[in-house]
């Protein structure tokens, strides 16, 4: 699924390559509502994503449109390729008219200068209240009047658990941090780790720092403030590295065979991960199936209810469009419709954006691989309890390839986490000057 192919692509998209560097968020400009008017005759979008099955809603919807014809184009996940591609178009001038661009990513676009403003449209204005209030903010970016995208998506965080294990050692389900550390010592005395600590999954790390109500970017106009080692960033960082220190966390690489192993051998009892991380698990600890549950994720004081957020994707606009009421129009049904997003959560596991989304039937029934638990009314809770205010920067795949560089020299013993989100900080501003991005000092 596309999150999974994300989570592997840390450094793949580097900030040197971005091929209309120098343009600052004050160039977006805006989008008058006389632009987003019907054509007025028949029309065909060209719309690129890599989710599995997409070419199944998209039929959909071509049969009740034939007004509105929608090619799909499929390929690599975003920092696999598909978002080079994207750049490399906008500059030759031969974009699609709509792109699949996770949340993370909007910014680096928006500055850019690539995309519609979808704030003209007022269709797309109107529906705001369909969507959970935090993914909304993901696509406006922090702006009043602007919308760079329809949400598709989320990924709100909870723990998955071994259930048989906890039980069997009388080990109670965590509910706060501190507990997590001290069934992680009981754990680690009967041969096994709590979870897996990821030296790669960076936008897992940031969702940790999500749920303790950190920012890593803030944006006051054109310029950006870079806040990797907030207070609340520091915390997460120092609590995993006292677990890192004590040999209480495993650290394989994610996503590896040497991963899945753990976890299918009960070598790693939990993993705090989003909602697609169901199938991530089922997938590759197939032996474990009926073995595992879902609670929320510990927090950081008693009676606290927050959650963190790790993945999730829009559907854009790029500026470049001839028929941005079209565009609009195809990326809100995509995303609201209730037979679009059963297919898309048949075909891919997409988990919906949309507060009706949340109850879809298909999300209702009991996970067999769960023990028959009804796993998503979690994370329908968690979706709800995740801060809307999270800012993502410009230049995220860069942040992502520092902070994992200095996080696998830290698991190493070289150093620690806090010293790899310093130097990253220090890096992500160069990379920004570099590109004349303003920097708030």
């Amino acid at each position: 699924m596309q999150h999974k192919k994300r989570a592997v692509s840390v450094a793949l998209l580097a900030a040197g390559a971005l091929v209309m560097a120098g343009c600052s968020s004050s160039s977006t400009g805006s989008t008058d509502a006389a632009s987003c008017a019907p054509a007025g005759e028949n029309v065909t979008l060209t719309f690129t994503s890599w989710i599995p099955g997409i070419e199944d809603a998209v039929a959909i919807w071509n049969e009740q449109n034939p007004d509105i014809k929608v090619e799909v184009q499929t390929g690599p996940s975003g920092n696999a390729g598909t978002y080079q591609n994207f750049f490399n178009q906008l500059q030759a001038g031969n974009a699609p008219d709509l792109g699949q661009i996770e949340y993370d990513a909007l910014p680096n676009f928006r500055v850019q200068d690539g995309l519609a403003n979808l704030g003209a449209c007022e269709d797309v204005v109107a529906a705001k209240d369909q969507f959970v209030d935090w993914t909304w903010k993901q696509v406006t970016l922090g702006t009043e009047n602007e919308v760079y995208g329809v949400p598709q998506d989320a990924g709100p965080m909870a723990l998955f658990y071994r259930k048989d294990l906890f039980e069997q050692n009388g080990i109670a389900i965590p509910t706060t941090w501190d507990e997590y550390r001290e069934a992680a010592v009981k754990i680690r005395a009967l041969g096994g780790y709590i979870t897996n600590f990821s030296q790669s999954d960076i936008n897992q790390f940031a969702g940790f720092v999500w749920q303790a109500g950190g920012q890593w970017f803030s944006n006051d106009g054109d310029a950006w403030k870079v806040d990797l080692t907030s207070d609340a960033s520091t915390k997460v960082a120092d609590y995993w590295q006292g677990l890192i220190d004590d040999d209480l966390v495993s650290s394989y690489p994610a996503w590896t065979d040497e991963w899945n192993n753990a976890y299918n051998t009960g070598q790693v009892w939990s993993w705090n991960s989003a909602v697609w991380g169901a199938n991530s698990i089922s997938s590759g600890a197939p032996d474990t199936s009926g073995k595992w549950a879902v609670a929320e994720s510990p927090q950081w004081a008693s009676g606290q209810s927050a959650a963190g957020n790790w993945g999730g994707s829009s559907i854009a606009v790029f500026k470049s469009t001839k028929h941005l009421y079209e565009a609009a129009k195809f990326a809100l049904w995509l995303n609201t419709s209730e037979e679009a997003l059963t297919s898309l959560n048949k075909t891919a596991a997409i988990y919906p954006a949309t507060k009706d989304g949340l109850t879809l039937p298909s999300l209702q029934d009991g996970v067999p691989f769960y023990g028959d638990q009804k796993i998503y009314d979690v994370f329908a809770k968690a979706s709800g309890e995740v801060d809307p205010n999270f800012v993502w920067g410009p230049t995220m795949t860069q942040v992502y390839a520092d902070v994992s560089d200095g996080f696998k020299s830290a698991v190493a013993g070289s150093g620690t986490l806090t010293e790899a989100l310093a130097s990253a900080q220090d890096k992500t501003i160069a990379t920004l000057e570099a590109q004349s991005i303003p920097v708030a000092k």
